[in-house]
């Protein structure tokens, strides 16, 4: 039984460290932009940077530990939550969703090539062609 709990810890512990994400954006984005800015852009709430540059984020497919813990940490909300949140969103006509990336690279790589992009990949996934701008 000792052997079991030990055991559980270690894993929740290793599962708990890898699923942290970094939040990106090109590398020219001089906006000072925090937690609640970033909830704010992928819940269709705001729809530009501070300096009024247009803000378009984007996701990872679900099921992605990355998604998942981005979903939880900072939109404080489950996969099905947000599916229904966009939902109703996308059927009164008020807004639609993020657009999705297959993975970190396809993030990475989309981020780098466009100003107006921001989105998140796992933790330390991020290279030199864009910047963090929060990690959870």
């Amino acid at each position: 039984m000792k052997n079991f709990i030990i055991l559980t810890l270690i894993l929740f512990t290793s599962c708990s460290l890898s699923a942290a994400v970094d939040v990106i954006v090109h590398p020219s984005n001089a906006n000072a932009i925090d937690a609640g800015d970033i909830k704010k852009i992928f819940t269709g709430k705001a729809k530009s940077f501070a300096d009024g540059s247009k803000a378009l984020p984007i996701t990872q497919a679900d099921g992605n530990p990355a998604t998942d813990e981005f979903n939880q940490n900072v939109l404080n909300k489950s996969s099905s939550q947000l599916k229904a949140y966009w939902s109703k969103l996308v059927f009164t006509g008020k807004g639609t969703p993020p657009e999705e990336a297959a993975n970190d690279a396809e993030v990475v790589s989309l981020v780098s090539k466009n100003p107006n992009l921001i989105g998140f990949v796992s933790k330390g996934s991020a290279d030199g062609s864009v910047k963090v701008v929060q990690s959870f």
